[in-house]
């Protein structure tokens, strides 16, 4: 399991965060209860199974629902 943090522009509202963090939780592999969307910091921290899912497949996620994705990483 690797974990991730994804830094997003800035989000405008509450409920972008929402939508956000259901496409996540939507996701086979994605650890559902580790997603956290910090609305403040525009940033989304989750675990998932590499073996189920790419960062890369998480971050399209989230770039579909028109936020856009300023950069990742796994650690």
């Amino acid at each position: 399991m690797k974990k991730a943090t994804i830094q997003l522009e800035t989000l405008a509202c509450p409920s972008c965060a929402l939508k956000i963090e259901g496409a996540a939780k939507a996701l086979d592999g994605v650890v559902k209860d580790s997603v956290k969307v910090l609305f403040n910091a525009s940033k989304v921290k989750l675990e998932f199974y590499e073996s189920k899912v790419s960062l890369e497949d998480i971050v399209k996620a989230i770039e579909a629902l028109g936020y856009e994705v300023v950069k990742w990483q796994t650690n």
